[in-house]
C-alpha cells in the first residue's frame, strides 16, 4: 500500500466501501466538516466582497484626496461662529495651496438652494451644486454624453449646466438632454453634458455622504455667485476637495491643513476634514476583527467534524480488529494498516470538504441575496479551507490509525 507516496487507488477504492457500508455514521460525521469547510469559504467570501466594495466606495471619493466640508449649525450658533470666522471661503483654498506644496489639485462647491427646478418636460428634486471646473476630476465622474464645465465656461459665468443620469432622465424622459434649457430657481441654464450613470448602491461610507451624483444638476461655481442669492451667514463653500501628490502622506497633510483652517478661522470648529485612506484603513480594522471571528466559529465547526472523525475510526478498529489481524498474519506490515486507516479518514475529509465548497458557495449566494451583503469569490479561500480540512481528517485520524497498526495480530484474530 502507498499512501504518502505513489496514489493508493485499491486503498482508496476499499475506504469508499467502508464508508458506503455505514451510511448514516458516515453522513454524520460528514456533516461537520461540511458545514466547517461551507462556513469558511461564506465567511471568507463575505470578507472580500466587503473589502472590494469598500475599495470601490473609496475610489468614488478618492483614495489620494482630503476632503473638507462646512458643518452645518442652527440659526443662533450660526451668528456666534460668524463673529469669529467667515466659514469655507476662496481665501482658505488659496491659502492651502499658498502654504501646502503636497497639493495637486483643488476643487470646491457650494450647495444651492432650490425652490424650483424644472425643464419644459419635467420637473425634478435633483440636488444643484455648484462646482468649479475641476471637481469632476477629483471626483471621478465620467461623462456620457457632451462635455464637462470647463475653465472658460467659469471664467465668462456661462450659464451650463452638466447633469447626473438621473437627473438628466427626470428632467427630459426619453429624451436626449444634451443641448436642452432647464431652469433653476429664476435662472435659465443650457445642457451641455450628461455624467455616466454610477451607482454605487450606498449613501455613506463610515457616516461620510457619498453616490449623490446620480441625481444632480451641476453649474459653474463662478456663475452661482454672481447670478443666485444667498444667505448672508453662509460660507461661501461648502465643501473644498484636495487631491494630494503621490509623494504626500494623507494623514500628515490632513494635520496641516487642520492646523491651518482652525488658525484661519479662529479656533472655531466650523468644519470637518475627512481622510479617506484613514476611513478605508478603519473598515478594514472592522472587517478583518469580523471575518477572524466568524472564522474562528467556522473553525469550531471543523474541529467538532474532526472529533467526529476520530470517532468513527475509533469504532471502524473496534469492529475490523480480526480483519486486522488477518491482514497482519498474511503479511502487511504495521505501516500499511496505518496507511489504510489514515486513507479512510482523509476520504471522509475529502469528500466533506468537496460538499463543503458547494454548501460555501451556495451559502454566500443566500446571503448575498437575502442580506444584500457583498460577495466576491476568492480561490484562495476555497484551497484554503479545503487544505485545513484534509489536514483535520488526518490529524484526528492519527490516533485511530496508529492503534489499529499497534494491534497484536494473535490477539486481534482471537477476538470476537
Amino acid at each position: 500500500m502507498k499512501f504518502f507516496g505513489k496514489f493508493d487507488t485499491d486503498g482508496l477504492q476499499h475506504a469508499l466501501e467502508q464508508l458506503r457500508l455505514h451510511k448514516l455514521r458516515t453522513f454524520l460525521t460528514l456533516l461537520g466538516m461540511v458545514f466547517g469547510v461551507g462556513a469558511v469559504i461564506a465567511m471568507l467570501s463575505i470578507g472580500e466582497g466587503a473589502k472590494q466594495e469598500s475599495m470601490r466606495l473609496i475610489e468614488s471619493m478618492g483614495i489620494n484626496n482630503l476632503l473638507v466640508q462646512s458643518r452645518d449649525f442652527d440659526q443662533e450658533t450660526l451668528k456666534q461662529v460668524r463673529e469669529h470666522s467667515i466659514g469655507l471661503s476662496s481665501d482658505d483654498v488659496r491659502a492651502i495651496q499658498e502654504t501646502l506644496p503636497t497639493i495637486d489639485a483643488v476643487s470646491t462647491e457650494k450647495r444651492i438652494k432650490t425652490w424650483s427646478l424644472f425643464s419644459a418636460l419635467a420637473s425634478s428634486d435633483a440636488q444643484v451644486l455648484a462646482v468649479s471646473s475641476s471637481y469632476f476630476d477629483l471626483s471621478d465622474l465620467q461623462l456620457a454624453s457632451g462635455r464637462q464645465i470647463d475653465q472658460e465656461d467659469e471664467d465668462r459665468f456661462a450659464q451650463v449646466a452638466v447633469l447626473g443620469a438621473q437627473a438628466g432622465r427626470n428632467l427630459f424622459p426619453g429624451q436626449k438632454a444634451i443641448g436642452k434649457k432647464l431652469k433653476i430657481n429664476h435662472l435659465w441654464v443650457k445642457v451641455i453634458g450628461v455624467l455616466h450613470d454610477r451607482d454605487l448602491g450606498e449613501d455613506d461610507f463610515e457616516g461620510v455622504s457619498i453616490g449623490g451624483d446620480r441625481n444632480r444638476v451641476f453649474i459653474p461655481l463662478s456663475m452661482a455667485k454672481k447670478r443666485l442669492f444667498f444667505d448672508p451667514l453662509e460660507s461661501e463653500l461648502d465643501a473644498i476637495r484636495l487631491k494630494l501628490s503621490r509623494q504626500a502622506d494623507p494623514q500628515r497633510t490632513a494635520k496641516a491643513v487642520d492646523y491651518l483652517l482652525a488658525r484661519r478661522h479662529g479656533d472655531q470648529s466650523d468644519f470637518d476634514l475627512i481622510v479617506p485612506a484613514e476611513l478605508l484603513k478603519q473598515k478594514q480594522s472592522t472587517q478583518k476583527i469580523f471575518t477572524v471571528v466568524m472564522s474562528a466559529i467556522a473553525g469550531i465547526s471543523l474541529l467538532v467534524g474532526g472529533i467526529g472523525i476520530m470517532n468513527i475510526m475509533l469504532a471502524t478498529v473496534l469492529e475490523r480488529t480480526r480483519e486486522i489481524g488477518l491482514l497482519r498474519a498474511i503479511g502487511a506490515r504495521k505501516s500499511d494498516i496505518q496507511k489504510q486507516f489514515l486513507l479512510e479518514s482523509a476520504t471522509v475529509a475529502g469528500i466533506g470538504a468537496i460538499i463543503g465548497v458547494f454548501f460555501g458557495l451556495l451559502l454566500a449566494i443566500v446571503i448575498q441575496q437575502f442580506a444584500n451583503w457583498p460577495v466576491a469569490w476568492s480561490s484562495v479561500a476555497i484551497v484554503l479551507s479545503v487544505s485545513i480540512c484534509l489536514i483535520t481528517g488526518v490529524a484526528f485520524g492519527w490516533y485511530p490509525a496508529r492503534k489499529a497498526a499497534a494491534l497484536d495480530p494473535i490477539k486481534a484474530l482471537r477476538s470476537n
